[in-house]
């Protein structure tokens, strides 16, 4: 059995450090745990670490599309490594939870999210595990748009580590625990 765990993001330097690729930075800190460097997979649509993640047998995925276009990418990790929509995990920011707070699920719908539409699409069902990081809502009125395309602030800068390892922690604990007992740990 092999995890497909997908940090969602866009590429490029321009996005970065973009409240819209938390989904690459914790796989940045899996492949760090797992010691490996990502690499340019054969189909040229995303980026690979393969290896063990807290045990279990996992590769690590970045689409190289933009986020609009996540499914694609996913659908053919998905294939080329033989693994189930029941054993693919994706993390994504989510703006309706609160920025430094996490959880964890088991399909549902998009929520407005066109990474998670354009999954939900390519492979044909939602029903994938999910690790929402929050990021919170634009303040005032400034555009949803722009605030997921813009860094972090310095306050959250400050403490984005501590929440980018929890996310971590809570993946290697989905993939050898389950999802009901990660749930009970790290969903608040």
């Amino acid at each position: 059995m092999t995890w497909l765990v997908v940090g969602l993001g866009n590429p490029g330097p321009t996005y970065a450090a973009t409240r819209h690729n938390v989904g690459y930075m914790v796989a940045d800190v899996l492949a760090d745990r797992m010691g490996g460097r990502f690499k340019a997979h054969a189909s040229g649509r995303a980026e690979v670490v393969e290896g063990r993640l807290a045990g279990e047998r996992a590769v690590l995925g970045r689409p190289r599309s933009y986020m609009n276009e996540s499914g694609g990418p996913v659908s053919t990790l998905m294939k080329y490594f033989d693994v189930d929509a029941e054993h693919l995990v994706v993390v994504h920011d989510e703006l309706d939870i609160d920025f430094g707070a996490l959880r964890l699920k088991l399909g549902g719908g998009d929520n407005g999210h066109n990474g998670l539409k354009s999954i939900r699409q390519s492979i044909g069902t939602g029903d994938f595990h999910r690790v929402r990081v929050g990021i919170g809502r634009p303040p005032g009125r400034q555009s949803v748009h722009d605030f997921v395309l813009k860094p972090y602030s310095s306050t959250e800068r400050k403490d984005l580590p501590v929440y980018l390892e929890e996310a971590a922690d809570a993946i290697e604990s989905l993939v050898t625990r389950g999802l009901s007992e990660t749930q009970s740990a790290f969903n608040r």
